[in-house]
């Protein structure tokens, strides 16, 4: 009975061990960017084997959400990198769209805004939130 009762203890402990290893590498990154926040942005992000816990990476969706849209809403996609600083709460962010490369850098927390910047491009407004 102790032999069955410890195997299924250890059953149990492995999958607290997976599930809260797999709830801890891979997070939402949710945001707005523009001027009147007419592109919503959604990833999911894994963090990077050996990085601990400092970069994160996944792909990335923007979809426009304003009313210019004439055949319907437009949607770019790309990748999503997170870059986590020794600071408390400041992380840098590179988003691929379309071959760009693009840049925000700002605190995360609470959802505070920034700018994203593009070459060739004037600076955008940007909030973006990890979830």
């Amino acid at each position: 009975m102790a032999g069955k009762r410890g195997a299924v203890l250890t059953a149990v402990w492995t999958l607290a061990l997976v599930a809260s290893t797999n709830a801890q590498t891979t997070r939402a990154v949710t945001g707005q960017a523009g001027i009147l926040g007419e592109w919503d942005l959604t990833a999911t992000v894994t963090q990077r084997p050996d990085s601990g816990g400092r970069q994160w990476s996944g792909p990335l969706s923007m979809k426009h959400v304003g009313f210019c849209s004439v055949d319907g809403p437009e949607e770019k996609t790309g990748e999503l990198r997170l870059l986590v600083s020794d600071r408390p709460g400041e992380t840098s962010v590179t988003l691929l769209i379309d071959g760009m490369e693009c840049t925000f850098k700002g605190r995360l927390a609470d959802g505070e805004d920034g700018v994203m910047a593009c070459p060739d491009r004037p600076d955008m407004p940007m909030m973006l939130m990890v979830q």
